[in-house]
């Protein structure tokens, strides 16, 4: 299965990433390593996340954030990257 990061998901890494490294220096880089790691995995254990808002969630591992994401044909598709410390309701409007 391929994955695709939407562009809306590519930002929301960048941001994240912004974030991080505005706290310490290489703490950025170290984010999206790990969070990549995390949606690489999605090779493996697709589908087997629970569904919120109609999207498959999983958590990342090493910081509080959670992949959306859907499985459609012959790929996955990722639609959002959030922090979960953000208020429930702007993401489930972000997703509707």
């Amino acid at each position: 299965m391929k994955i695709q990061i939407l562009d809306a998901a590519e930002q929301d890494l960048i941001t994240g990433f912004k974030f991080y490294e505005s706290q310490s220096q290489g703490l950025g880089h170290y984010f999206l390593d790990s969070v990549y790691a995390d949606i690489e995995s999605l090779h493996l254990y697709y589908g087997i996340h629970p569904k919120h808002f109609s999207y498959h969630r999983l958590l990342t591992r090493r910081f509080p954030f959670a992949i959306y994401y859907r499985v459609e044909k012959n790929s996955i598709r990722v639609y959002a990257v959030f922090d979960c410390r953000k208020n429930p309701k702007s993401i489930h409007e972000r997703l509707n």
